[in-house]
């Protein structure tokens, strides 16, 4: 049986650098895994008041049918951007049993800025620690200058393309030793 890989991306920008290395980790995941990229654009913002609507209840189903997650961040003002934790929020309802909880995750991001989004992966890793998830912790992926790597929706360059297929080269085997 495949290894299933659910991937969001935190931007929901049709042009998303962070979009275009999902794209890409589809195309380059080893053999007998898949990565299938999620829209969760239609997630309301998160309200405890709010019977669970239907477009969460997919999102949770997608989670809960997955292997494992992989996240491609931007940074947004030093962090995480807002719909993407948003997303996470009703994911780890009820707390400790969410759709997300156990889930393997990894993280990669990519930005313009030289520094890859950094900060937003350092923000992102202690939010879904508090979720109960393991988060993949070696190599990490940070694409920096990504306006001169990514072109077409897809990452051209091609030393990025090779860290990329490294990163998912042991990030697929650990997805399978977490189990869920």
């Amino acid at each position: 049986m495949a290894t299933s890989i659910l991937a969001l991306s935190g931007s929901l920008r049709a042009a998303s650098y962070n979009t275009a290395l999902l794209r890409t980790a589809a195309e380059l995941v080893p053999d007998g895994a898949t990565v299938t990229l999620y829209d969760y654009r239609d997630v309301p913002l998160y309200d405890a008041d709010l019977d669970k609507p239907g477009s969460v209840e997919a999102f949770e189903a997608a989670l809960r049918g997955a292997d494992g997650l992989l996240i491609a961040t931007p940074e947004y003002n030093y962090s995480v951007p807002g719909v993407l934790k948003n997303a996470l929020d009703w994911a780890s309802r009820p707390a400790y049993k969410g759709a997300i909880f156990g889930l393997p995750t990894g993280i990669v991001s990519a930005s313009g800025s030289f520094v890859g989004g950094a900060r937003a992966q350092q923000h992102l890793k202690p939010i879904l620690l508090a979720m109960g998830v393991p988060v993949f912790p070696w190599p990490e992926l940070l694409v920096g200058g990504a306006g001169g790597k990514i072109a077409d929706g897809h990452v051209t360059d091609e030393p990025t393309r090779g860290f990329l297929r490294s990163y998912l080269e042991g990030f697929v085997p650990w997805v399978v030793k977490q189990g869920r």
